[in-house]
């Protein structure tokens, strides 16, 4: 068994023994994405298993050891992880937690220390935490990101907006219902495959892999018909996560919609971006700006590359972050950049424009960020696009589903009294075909 080592803080470290020795589980957010992502993880030598566990209670043994106040997000996550711990199904001596930290200044920089105290708490102290981030914030001896791990991760998003992005524009259309989904299931398996054997992350293989899930998605037979489309937006966790929105995106799919989320690497160009705005604002290294522009630029690449597959075999392309940040302009400042930031802002203006008219605006009750940028937002967006029908949800552990889902129903019923007109409007206009008989021709 490794020896436990702690640093000069009394942080418990993740070592190189450990690495061959203990389970890492991982929280659940973005299904597509974090199952092909975790195989990354595998590839490099750890033993990784993706928490999938849902239910009320997640959130109850969060609120036994999480302050109340705490951000939504940070209860679910680490009410999964203690649940997890107390399940019995893993070793307690040999398991580790890895969460992310995204350097910014919103709280959800410091659930990973809210985590270690709950897990103190809950008589967890042996287990280690690993801080997966871009920042330097943590180290651990045995676990550090290295240029190609994150060039894989880079390629396992962009394979996560493909399939989810595709997944939701066929979905709904469909004719013979589970081909999406199956699809979905079929192509995760074979990135497993590629990523684990250390292929699917160069700049041809990617261009290759994602022709290949767009040819692949053109061949399920779907009946267009007219839906309701309705856009989903909000803090990072709860907008993806179906433990923190009540399974939100198949509530709007039964309701007859057709689901736009906006991916999970427009998120992350940002907070690449950041640093870049922080630097024309503010001064700094100039030797950093050059590599985190250098790294911006190759997810922009790659970000084309789906585009690309997208209109190549007939699909709705998303939307390029360049176009996203350009529509925030006038609107809110690219300084506003806790959370989800101008981000939150520019995906609700991008949706809009795009014919996604209707939205969803996920948010954990009491996230100033979200607050500001999203629910804080609205007034001025409809200012801009009068036909924005935008509804602002808070998901907190005392916010009943009921009422959560009434409210997006009264938002459904104006979509669809809007759509019924719109319907009217193009019958209205329809051409009316006259048919004249040809003149016979005279044989003299």
């Amino acid at each position: 068994m490794a020896k436990l080592m702690y640093d000069k803080t009394g942080r418990l470290l993740f070592t190189k023994e450990m690495k061959e020795e203990y389970t890492i589980l991982l929280p659940m957010m973005a299904k597509i994405h974090f199952n092909i992502l975790k195989n990354v993880f595998v590839h490099y030598g750890y033993k990784v298993v993706l928490l999938e566990t849902e239910g009320p209670e997640i959130a109850q043994v969060g609120l036994k050891y999480v302050h109340n106040d705490t951000c939504y997000p940070a209860l679910l996550v680490i009410g999964q992880f203690i649940q997890a711990l107390q399940s019995g199904k893993y070793d307690v001596n040999k398991t580790a937690l890895m969460i992310t930290q995204t350097g910014g200044g919103c709280r959800a920089s410091n659930y990973i220390h809210l985590l270690r105290k709950a897990l103190v708490k809950a008589g967890f102290e042996q287990v280690p935490v690993i801080s997966l981030n871009l920042s330097g914030l943590e180290k651990n001896s045995g676990f550090h990101l290295t240029i190609p791990m994150i060039r894989r991760l880079a390629a396992g998003l962009i394979y996560g907006d493909m399939l989810m992005s595709l997944d939701n524009q066929v979905k709904p259309y469909e004719i013979t219902k589970g081909d999406s989904a199956k699809l979905v299931a079929e192509w995760t398996q074979k990135l497993t495959e590629i990523l684990a054997g250390g292929h699917g992350f160069r700049r041809k293989e990617i261009a290759q892999i994602l022709d290949e899930i767009a040819e692949d998605y053109s061949k399920i037979k779907i009946k267009k018909t007219p839906k309701i489309k309705v856009g989903i937006v909000g803090e990072i966790y709860v907008k993806y996560s179906s433990l923190g929105n009540n399974n939100l995106e198949q509530f709007l799919y039964e309701q007859g919609c057709e689901v736009n989320m906006p991916g999970m690497m427009g998120f992350m160009m940002f907070k690449i971006d950041n640093r870049l705005e922080d630097y024309k604002l503010y001064g700094g290294s100039k030797a950093k700006y050059i590599v985190v522009e250098k790294l911006l630029n190759y997810l922009k690449e790659l970000e084309q590359m789906v585009v690309n597959s997208q209109i190549k075999y007939g699909f709705t392309p998303i939307t390029k972050y360049e176009h996203t940040k350009s529509l925030v302009k006038g609107v809110v400042g690219y300084g506003s950049k806790m959370g989800e930031g101008w981000l939150l802002t520019g995906e609700m203006l991008e949706l809009v424009e795009s014919g996604f008219e209707n939205i969803v605006c996920t948010q954990p009750f009491g996230c100033l960020p979200n607050h500001i940028n999203g629910k804080g937002m609205i007034r001025q967006i409809k200012q801009k696009h009068s036909k924005a029908n935008i509804v602002a949800i808070d998901y907190d552990p005392g916010a009943p589903r009921v009422n959560q889902e009434n409210r997006i129903k009264l938002m459904l019923a104006v979509a669809r009294e809007e759509l019924k007109n719109k319907q009217s409007a193009v019958s209205d206009k329809k051409p009316v075909t006259v048919k004249v008989k040809a003149a016979a021709k005279s044989e003299d």
